[in-house]
């Protein structure tokens, strides 16, 4: 007998995001109705605080990660986070409230507000955890593979199971295409996979797969069964492309013969480096004083670091940065920057925490040689050194490189060539999947790394 079926990621995370909203709106409902006078009600007002409310709350939710279903499982998360969180957001709402309309602060509907909508969400998400701890959650996977996965199988395995990260995913069984072919019509084993939710194929040509196998995959997904290939497994959990398997040809795997003119991508992008190249570029220009005259004393030196970059097709450019390391840091030859880099500076250590050293990029952005979002730029030593190892590593070179981006968010600091083929990942997942949601995301993620000072 199978199992029932068990919800994906996405349709938890929506149940979550239903519960929080319908507290959210009531509480935003009764704050409207009863704390603010009835003189100003009216629908233009509900309307408009509901979409401020919900885009604040979203806002904040994504950008402290509020969704991730790994921390919600853990209850100290729940108790801690929800209710700071909420907190957070109703203080803004608070706030602004004051500021636009005549507010009755003595009133029990303002205080049941401001006090009990983090409580509620906290319950509410505290009741969701239990839940999901009662139901199945993860998912029994049969993981198919075929002769040239074998010597890479345990890293594919790990990657499905979670290698230190909760994928809901547990391989049960794992065959071969070989291996499999005898079994297929034996009765101990069609029960064997009656437990399976998932199937999970690494193989390089379907068009070889035995008869008997593709007719137990069709049984299985008029079943109900999820069948999906690895790479889509990977991306979708990952969201990075895995390029330690060879089994996708390079249109596939980056989709780049349909590639498409996307004219709001074009306009957004515009915009993004516009404003924030006015944003930062005021900036950097109020940051210079200060860092030229602690360099004086703390960091004696160049002010400014620069360094050729490989950028778009392959190009090299100039890149500018406020030096962080001491003079000569490379006279013993080129090598990547580490976590604790006895070349970094005290005050070049403060500049890298808060990505002050970063700023004077701006001038690569204002001459047309970066971007704000893209691949990080590397060095041509290196990048000839990756392009020997590494499948793909040209393809970053499509677009104009970053200051931030996708594998810069999503991956701690790049150290050593396990660290790059990683980073890799990311960036070839940026490149197939680039879009206006996608940049959100990364400029989000890009404010909390720099106001939690992540990273080296």
């Amino acid at each position: 007998m199978s199992r029932p079926s068990i919800l994906n990621a996405r349709e938890r995370k929506f149940i979550l995001l239903v519960g929080d909203m319908l507290i959210i709106l009531t509480s935003l409902n009764l704050l409207i109705n009863y704390a603010i006078d009835k003189e100003y009600i009216s629908i233009g007002l509900k309307v408009f605080v509901f979409v401020f409310g919900i885009f604040i709350y979203s806002a904040l939710s994504y950008i402290l990660d509020f969704y991730n279903l790994e921390k919600v499982a853990r209850r100290r998360y729940v108790l801690s986070q929800s209710v700071y969180i909420t907190a957070l957001f109703v203080f803004l709402v608070f706030i602004f409230t004051v500021f636009t309309y005549d507010v009755s602060f003595w009133r029990i509907p303002l205080i049941s507000f401001l006090l009990l909508t983090p409580i509620e969400v906290g319950l509410w998400r505290l009741f969701f955890s239990n839940v999901f701890k009662i139901i199945p959650t993860t998912k029994n996977v049969f993981f198919l593979y075929d002769e040239s996965s074998e010597e890479n199988i345990k890293d594919y395995i790990d990657k499905i199971n979670g290698d230190g990260k909760n994928t809901f995913h547990k391989v049960k069984l794992t065959f071969g295409i070989g291996q499999i072919y005898p079994l297929v019509q034996k009765k101990a084993f069609v029960e064997a996979i009656q437990k399976i939710d998932t199937w999970i194929l690494n193989v390089k040509d379907y068009d070889k797969l035995p008869k008997d196998l593709e007719e137990l995959l069709l049984n299985s997904m008029l079943r109900g069964k999820e069948i999906i290939t690895y790479t889509s497994f990977y991306e979708n959990i990952y969201e990075a492309m895995p390029i330690s398997s060879h089994h996708h040809s390079f249109y596939e795997l980056l989709q780049l013969k349909n590639k498409k003119i996307r004219y709001l991508q074009v306009i957004f992008n515009f915009l993004v480096n516009f404003l924030l190249s006015f944003f930062v570029g005021v900036v950097f220009v109020m940051v210079c004083p200060f860092v030229w005259f602690l360099n004086l004393f703390f960091n004696k030196g160049p002010l400014f670091y620069t360094q050729e970059r490989v950028g778009q097709h392959g190009k090299e450019f100039k890149i500018y940065k406020f030096r962080s390391m001491v003079v000569d840091a490379e006279k013993e030859g080129a090598k990547m920057a580490t976590k604790n880099d006895s070349r970094i500076t005290p005050f070049g250590r403060i500049l890298r925490m808060f990505r002050i050293d970063e700023l004077p990029q701006i001038i690569s952005v204002i001459r047309g040689e970066m971007t704000f979002i893209g691949p990080r730029p590397e060095r041509k030593v290196f990048v000839d050194q990756l392009n020997d190892k590494l499948p793909f590593y040209g393809i970053r070179h499509l677009f104009k490189p970053g200051i931030t981006g996708w594998a810069q968010v999503k991956y701690k600091y790049g150290e050593d060539l396990e660290d790059s083929i990683r980073k890799l990942e990311y960036d070839l997942y940026y490149i197939k999947n680039r879009s206006i949601t996608l940049d959100l995301r990364i400029i989000f993620k890009t404010v909390t790394t720099v106001l939690f000072s992540r990273g080296v």
